[in-house]
């Protein structure tokens, strides 16, 4: 870590020690185990600007709402992905956070509007392996009487009133997120991801019904960070194999990506590059191909959510944490291959032919 970022680090830590200190109120703390009532009204608090984030939060809507006395719950996000959850059947508000003035703290105009809502409990949904400051701030002052729960790290901990320990058996991100809701609720949680019913334009529906005769899957080599993505050539590999197990492939493509679509759709005949989709299109043509290849990004999440069997392929990304390792997915960690100088291209087209064998073979209608 370069010095000014060790700084950064530093000073927010000393900052969450200041605000717990200042925020301190006799008998907010609660011991691990105290009974508590039923909440009538849960805010969770999740203000990064990821897709993927956004999606890893749901499996606590569907937690809360399949409790015997389900609550009222709604949704802080940041402004970024505020469209991902909007229209959630679970979630009863999605509020996107105003970040102005936020030095003003409990002055400022997003965190005033939310103290007069009165939350019972707040969830500070953050980083369960390192301290995430802002959001544990923004969950206090957002709920100045509000049970706030959220992760056991030090010193965010004591603007909680009950910190939750990790999980000591899996490191994998939506269990060890859902366990943050383990002093509110008994038995199983829910872990699938869950996404709104897709509302697609008349345009897109008509281009997806043209093509629903055909067995297709989707493949999607974009990425937001370059140095975790799988290049191109080996996602043409992908595509040859798709095409060898009878399926048309559909390269999709976000934001600045068309011409790495276009690269692997010239390096594989017979594969198609979609039109440009926002996330419900996108959401469609997922469910209805029912198979995705793809780095390990938000598309992943939400081809997941859509119960699309998906294969994501990592590099350079803990697997086990952001993985969905149940079927009908299965996750590749192809940094071994990598590292090593070995043919990329070959182990892909190997992994999508041996994972594309076991989902069966259907049309987009089917």
């Amino acid at each position: 870590m370069v010095w000014h970022k060790r700084l950064e680090l530093w000073a927010k830590l000393a900052l969450a020690l200041v605000a717990s200190a200042l925020l301190w109120r006799p008998g907010r703390r609660r011991k691990p185990g105290t009974p508590l009532p039923s909440p009538r009204r849960v805010l969770l608090v999740r203000i990064d600007n990821r897709v993927g984030e956004a999606l890893l939060t749901t499996p606590l809507l569907s937690t809360l709402k399949a409790a015997p006395q389900p609550p009222e719950v709604h949704v802080l996000v940041h402004s970024k992905v505020a469209r991902v959850l909007a229209g959630h059947p679970e979630a009863d508000r999605i509020i996107p956070f105003d970040r102005r003035l936020l030095w003003l703290g409990a002055l400022a105009p997003g965190i005033r509007a939310l103290r007069r809502e009165h939350y019972d409990v707040v969830v500070d949904c953050s980083n369960w392996s390192t301290p995430s400051v802002t959001s544990a701030l923004i969950s206090r002052l957002v709920g100045p009487r509000a049970l706030v729960i959220g992760p056991h790290q030090w010193p965010v901990r004591y603007l909680h009133s009950l910190s939750v320990p990790t999980r000591g058996d899996t490191t994998r991100e939506v269990l060890q997120r859902v366990h943050l809701l383990s002093p509110l609720v008994t038995g199983a949680p829910r872990e699938a991801m869950s996404f709104r019913p897709p509302n697609v334009s008349d345009s897109f529906r008509s281009w997806l019904d043209a093509g629903s005769g055909s067995p297709r899957a989707v493949v999607n080599p974009g990425g937001r960070l370059g140095w975790r993505r799988i290049p191109p050539e080996a996602f043409a590999a992908a595509a040859r194999a798709l095409i060898a197990s009878g399926r048309t492939p559909i390269v999709t493509w976000g934001p600045g990506e068309e011409e790495l679509a276009r690269s692997v759709v010239d390096s594989a005949p017979g594969s198609q590059l979609a039109p440009a989709t926002n996330i419900d299109e996108l959401a469609a043509l997922m469910r209805s191909a029912g198979l995705t290849v793809c780095n390990n990004t938000g598309p992943m999440h939400l081809s997941v959510a859509v119960s699309a069997p998906t294969l994501g392929l990592f590099l350079r990304m803990d697997m086990a944490r952001w993985g969905h390792p149940l079927p009908p997915h299965r996750m590749v960690d192809l940094t071994p291959v990598v590292d090593s100088g070995g043919d990329l291209p070959a182990r892909v087209f190997e992994v999508v032919r041996d994972f594309a064998a076991g989902v069966p073979v259907r049309t987009s209608a089917s």
